[in-house]
């Protein structure tokens, strides 16, 4: 295996990849074009706002979905006969946009409906011979959902009707469009699979001082690149380190040992907490270390709380498992019901003893982080994620019967559900009647089918109820 450390300048020979398939977002001003692109890439790239014409310039991309990547380009909304100098422009960089695209997504507003630009708009997309599907945004209601329907009348056969602001119908929409990649990516895919296998997983190793954090580190390593000593609160900084094994590439995350903050005297182990604290954030997987001697502890619980607040997928590691004496044939089930107990809203999370000292048993982590990695990267298809819906949700409670709600019974029904984003996993429940509120019990019934149905191993699941008020509980 090769290391390199992050402070080393190592020059590392890659591909030049091929070009992804290209997706223009397009649409008359003020559509929500640019809200879809934010929300299909996960970050605020183009502006937006109620002013029509903010977007000029193209504003490229790139989504992951299924399996499949693409790139997406966001344009300027589209007047064809103004003649005026920006809107001439902006026609002119979507334009091109248009042109280089293999895919079309053509933004219309279904709560204004039919225009004549729509007409003029789809005479132009027509022209292109090119696979559009049309995306009827903002149709949080029923009604407007409904109505979306009308725009089948351009001719076009793929009408989503979605909401670009909450997220709602992107799943459909989305998977149409990669079904439409697969000649594209052909070339594509063959650099993309070389590509994930180099793809860094960055892994954390977090833990109050003196559990092993640095000892581990080194022996995953093979080799002493960090500073270890018995001495609490030897490493200061967050240190990165390279490792490269024939399944994956690690960017492993040593961190300073966190302490209560009551306990940090000096501004430079203050300032090491908040350091390892921001390590969590750009973490995939965090393992845990607990000290086998000592015990589990608030602290420990407190400690992992921060990696599941941060959304990691996390492994328990109970380190010095070789210093526990007397130890018997039940002694890790005593130790990990102890461990559960302190740390109930981590059940999913796996448990592994450890010697960081010997290097027992420590050449099963990097799978279990590899693994507990897929888990936070899958996005369930949607036809499942029906499917599921239908056995888990709909049929255990009459055909949609009320859920249980915070404080007692309500005529809260649970509509349909969708998956939103991965890393981690969030799905969003929609609900109507009654007063929003999901009693925890019910989230996490969800939580742990999902995880029975798609092997969401290692890593947290995210549930958001979104609440729409019937007729009926407007009135009451």
């Amino acid at each position: 295996m090769s290391i390199e450390t992050a402070n080393e300048k190592v020059a590392i020979a890659e591909s030049v990849p091929a070009p992804l398939p290209l997706v223009a977002v397009v649409g008359q001003p003020n559509v929500g074009k640019s809200t879809l692109f934010n929300r299909l890439i996960g970050q605020r790239r183009s502006i937006v706002g109620d002013e029509p014409g903010i977007t000029r310039d193209r504003i490229y991309g790139e989504v992951d979905w299924g399996g499949e990547r693409f790139s997406i380009v966001d344009t300027g909304g589209i007047v064809p006969d103004d003649d005026a100098i920006i809107p001439s422009n902006i026609f002119k960089q979507a334009g091109f946009a248009i042109d280089d695209a293999q895919m079309l997504i053509w933004v219309v507003d279904a709560r204004q409906g039919l225009t004549p630009l729509d007409e003029e708009l789809a005479k132009l997309l027509r022209a292109t011979g090119k696979r559009v599907l049309v995306a009827a945004n903002k149709s949080e209601a029923a009604r407007v959902e409904a109505e979306a329907s009308e725009f089948y009348r351009f001719g076009f056969e793929e009408v989503f009707p979605i909401s670009a602001e909450q997220g709602i119908g992107l799943g459909e929409l989305l998977d149409a469009l990669i079904q439409g990649l697969g000649e594209t990516n052909a070339h594509a895919n063959e650099i993309d699979q070389r590509a994930a296998r180099a793809k860094e997983l960055r892994l954390a190793i977090i833990g109050r001082p003196n559990v092993g954090k640095s000892s581990l580190l080194n022996r995953l390593m093979g080799e002493e690149r960090v500073i270890v000593s018995p001495v609490a609160g030897t490493t200061r900084d967050a240190i990165d380190t390279v490792l490269e094994t024939p399944e994956q590439k690690f960017r492993l995350i040593d961190t300073a040992g966190i302490r209560r903050k009551g306990k940090t005297g000096e501004m430079a182990e203050k300032l090491s907490v908040v350091m390892a604290m921001k390590s969590l954030e750009r973490a995939d997987v965090a393992i845990v270390m607990v000290d086998a001697a000592e015990g589990v502890t608030a602290l420990d619980a407190h400690i992992a709380g921060y990696a599941h607040d941060a959304g990691c997928s996390i492994i328990l590691g109970v380190n010095k498992w070789d210093a526990l004496e007397n130890k018997q044939t039940g002694t890790v089930s005593e130790f990990e019901r102890g461990l559960r107990d302190k740390m109930k809203f981590l059940e999913w999370a796996p448990v592994i003893t450890i010697s960081a000292l010997t290097g027992q048993r420590v050449e099963r982590i990097l799978p279990l982080a590899i693994r507990a990695n897929q888990a936070r990267n899958l996005r369930v298809p949607t036809s499942r994620l029906n499917a599921f819906f239908e056995d888990a949700v709909s049929q255990p409670r009459g055909g949609g019967a009320p859920a249980p709600v915070k404080g007692g019974v309500s005529r809260l029904h649970v509509q349909y559900m969708t998956q939103v984003s991965v890393r981690p996993p969030t799905f969003v429940l929609f609900t109507a009647g009654g007063k929003p509120g999901l009693h925890f019990s019910y989230v996490r019934y969800l939580q742990n089918r999902l995880r029975e149905e798609f092997d969401f191993f290692g890593t947290p699941l995210r549930i958001v109820e979104r609440h729409r008020k019937t007729r009926s509980s407007r009135k009451g």
